[in-house]
This record gives structure tokens, sequence and C-alpha cells, in this order.
């Protein structure tokens, strides 16, 4: 099938973007993409196009922009339950402890996640997802980390996976069993850390290789570095007995405290360090010289109703491979939209549209290991194709609050969303 007559073909064709690098399109003007099966074939200027491959199925992109599918690298999409009530109390100035106290928090969703079946997990996520790809996203990773016991992240994992079964959104999934410390192992993070280590990271990989033979990548292994979850020894113990147990890794680090995190991210080569609002310059510049993606979730201190975001200049100073995320999550980013990310990454972080596009698409798909595959417009990669419902690339970012996909367009199938 021919794409043709896009105002603006967005490629991005090349190795994901360091530094001040950011922001290469690549654009064709009135350009064409051609898709075979669940491959593109080739991309160019629609006269050029249209003429060698006259007898191709034609689709009319209009004079709209056609550009990669988005890639949502770090979400939270599987959990039960909901956190509304723990947003108001927020909003009426109640205290981080406060709301625990009240039974709210991650011990909330946890509590809910573990009594909830399979089926009602997986009925729960999946409008979520619906929304996420209906906005543009046709890859996303989700993250395990409401249970906090082997058998709830398993759950989790099942959910993650046979989800993704369904499709069309393609989940890559992430075992964060440190995502917290539960309520049981109170004041005792380190027995805590021991469990993880000796017997859920073994479980999982041993539960892993019985799974169906599509599995065949590790899922990643991530922790919260951070005060109040897990310590920066603890977090190197988990990262280094995962990475034992060949697992590829990432990290939650430098939300809210300076501890190190990216630093070690970068030193036992994980794939991406996320959150990065109060990084250190000796951090920063360990990243820029490491392949670990630095991904900002700005939907988080919207979400919060904080000042600070990811200082995502500092970051492209130190020639960092930078990359933007939803963080989506009960707590504080129940956001589905990357479309949203860009607008808050163009307005907080300070990135052009273009810098925001790449960060959510060849960029953002480094931090999950699929820059091999999908997050630019090339012959060979995947036919993961966005066409917006907007003559030029700076809609995302300028507009927020509507969704502007007309068409999605995932592993070759057409997914019309609207006008």
């Amino acid at each position: 099938m021919l794409i043709h007559s896009a105002s603006q073909v967005l490629t991005l064709i090349g190795p994901p973007q360091r530094g001040h690098a950011l922001g290469e399109l690549g654009i064709i003007e009135d350009g064409a993409v051609l898709l075979d099966g669940e491959t593109i074939v080739a991309v160019g200027p629609s006269r050029e196009m249209r003429a060698i491959y006259a007898d191709e199925e034609q689709f009319d992109a209009a004079g709209r922009v056609v550009m990669p599918g988005l890639v949502d690298p770090h979400t939270h999409a599987v959990w039960a339950g909901d956190r509304s009530a723990e947003f108001e109390m927020r909003i009426q100035g109640k205290s981080y402890m406060e709301i625990m106290n009240a039974g709210g928090g991650i011990v909330s969703t946890v509590r809910q996640t573990r009594a909830a079946s399979l089926k009602e997990l997986k009925a729960q996520t999946r409008s979520r997802l619906v929304g996420m790809f209906e906005q543009g996203t046709t890859t996303a990773e989700v993250k395990s980390g409401y249970g906090l016991n082997t058998e709830t992240e398993l759950k989790m994992l099942q959910a993650i996976l046979e989800l993704d079964a369904e499709g069309p959104l393609e989940l890559i999934p992430t075992f964060l069993g440190a995502h917290a410390v539960p309520a049981e192992y109170k004041d005792n993070a380190d027995s805590y850390t021991d469990l993880v280590c000796n017997e859920m990271l073994p479980a999982l990989k041993d539960w892993w290789q019985n799974q169906p033979a599509t599995c065949n990548l590790l899922p990643f292994v991530d922790v919260f570095c951070e005060t109040g979850a897990f310590t920066l020894a603890q977090s190197r113990r988990i990262l280094e007995i995962a990475r034992e147990l060949s697992f590829p890794l990432k990290i939650h680090a430098d939300e809210f405290d300076n501890l190190n995190g990216a630093s070690l991210a970068a030193e036992l080569g994980a794939a991406s360090a996320d959150h990065l609002v109060v990084t250190s310059l000796d951090d920063m510049v360990a990243l820029g010289k490491s392949d670990t993606v630095a991904v900002s979730l700005p939907c988080t201190p919207f979400g919060l109703a904080e000042g600070h975001y990811t200082p995502a200049k500092d970051f492209l100073d130190a020639n960092c491979i930078l990359a933007i995320a939803t963080d989506m999550n009960p707590g504080t980013a129940w956001c589905e939209s990357m479309q949203f990310a860009i607008a808050l990454a163009c307005r907080y972080l300070r990135l052009t549209p273009a810098q925001a596009i790449a960060a959510a698409t060849i960029n953002a798909a480094a931090a999950i290991g699929k820059d091999d595959k999908i997050g630019s417009l090339e012959p060979g990669k995947q036919a993961d194709v966005l066409i917006l419902n907007a003559p030029d690339y700076r809609h995302l970012g300028y507009r927020f609050g509507s969704n502007l996909a007309h068409t999605v367009i995932k592993k070759g199938h057409i997914y019309p969303i609207g006008d």
C-alpha cells in the first residue's frame, strides 16, 4: 500500500538523537510511504513514488502529516481501582502522610490489584490501552509493581502478555517488584530487597521461560531508587542480580532526591533512567557518555501540580539521549496521551515541537531497546505509522486537549480514528 500526498512525512531516519542533534525530523514535503504487509519498503516524494508504484493500493493522506507511531517508554498501565478520592484530598491540601494514613497512596492500589482476578485486571486495563492507541501510541512499555509479592507481580505480567497478544497496541513488559516496600515489610526494606533478589527474580526467570515462544526476549527489570523506596545500595543489588540473570535493566531515579541512580544506570548499561527531575550534573555527564536513555515524565509533576520538571536543556548540553513518556499511573498521572506529554514537554521542558516529537519516537524506542524496529519511517522497519489530522508537525505541541490522530497504522493494519 502506498500512502501518498502527505503534507510532510517525518522519517526520523538514523540512530537515536543525542544532545543538540535532537529534533532532526527528516521531513519529506509532499511525501509518500510504501508498506508491504508489516514492513516499510520505501519513503520518498509522492510524485516519484506514485510513478514507481502506480499499481499498488493507494492511500491518500490528503495533505496531512505522516509520521512514526508514538512510543510511550514508561507506563504503569496495569492496575485495579482508582485513587480519585486521594486526588481530592491532595487538592484540599492534605499531606502525603495524611493520605497514607487514610489508606491512600500506592498501598491502596496494591490492595486493589492483589484482590483483582486476572480477568478483572485485564478488563480494567484494556480501556486504558484503547485510549492510548487511539491517540497515536503504537508501542508502550508497561510495568508491574502494584503487587509487591511474587504471585501478584506475575499476575500483572500475565495480564501484560495477554493484552499484548490481543493487540493492536504492542506492549513491552517490565518487572517492577521493587516499586515500593509493601506494608508487611514496613521499616524492613532490606528484608524485602532480599525477597526481590532471592525469590522474585529467580521465579520470574523460571516463569518467563515457560511462556509462549514469542516471548523470547526477557522483560526489563526496574527499581525505584528514591528516598522512601530503595536506597542506591539496595537498587544496585537488585539490578546486579537481575543482570546476572540476563534481564535488561531500567531505573526510576531523581524524582525527588538525587541518589546517583542515573550514574548507576549508566554504569550497569541500563536501557533507561527515568524521571530525572533533580539529577546532578555529574549524573548527566555519566548518562551523556553512555547509551542509557534519559526519560523525562512531564505528566507526573503536572499531575502533582509541582513546578519542577526535568531540566531538559542541561541533559542536551551533556549530550544525552533524551526521551519523554506519560508515566501513566493511578496516583499521579492518569494520562493516556503521548500527545499531551509532547505539549507539556514543549511548555515545561522548553523543547521545540521537533525535539519533543523525536523524544517521543526514535529516542523513546531506544529507551525500550526497539529503535532497530520502530520509531522511524525507513525501509525494513515495522509499519507503525501515525497520520495526523493536521497539515504541519508543529500542531503537535501547539495544540492540546484534543486528539490529532486521524489514522493509526500498526504492523500494516489500518485503524481509522476520526476527522
